[in-house]
């Protein structure tokens, strides 16, 4: 059986400042927040170039591309599985540092006859920036 060798992605220097931008912070920025720090230091960088790399960079398990359901992904620099929150008021999405529940992908696996790879799970709720503002309103 012959198959497809595995190519080894090459870290350009464009990839490479993509990378080092997106890990310097953890907001969990949108593909179009990530060009405008990139432009910082590549001026001439355009924004289809930031989209290729940033999916290239997902695909091959480098990054974390998350969905929100919003109308832009945001990208983590965190490539290790770990759980997200979005704040349903402004959108904030944060880490949350709990340990992942192994029991929930056998239990998966047990019911549905999957073999489980992994799990998304997604929490909402609103963040204590908003909640603030909220409680101040009233």
């Amino acid at each position: 059986m012959t198959g497809k060798k595995n190519k080894v992605m090459r870290l350009t220097s464009q990839r490479k400042v993509i990378l080092e931008e997106l890990r310097k912070v953890t907001s969990h920025p949108t593909a179009t927040e990530i060009y405008d720090m990139v432009r910082e230091r590549l001026p001439r960088i355009s924004l289809g170039t930031v989209y290729r790399n940033l999916e290239l960079l997902s695909s091959n398990a480098i990054i974390q591309k998350l969905d929100f359901g919003e109308a832009q992904k945001r990208f983590d620099g965190n490539p290790e599985p770990h759980y997200h929150i979005s704040c349903s008021e402004c959108g904030r999405v944060d880490d949350i540092h709990i340990p992942l529940n192994r029991e929930l992908e056998d239990k998966a696996a047990d019911y549905s006859g999957y073999e489980i790879s992994g799990h998304h799970v997604e929490f909402r709720g609103v963040c204590p920036n908003c909640r603030d503002k909220a409680a101040t309103r009233h």
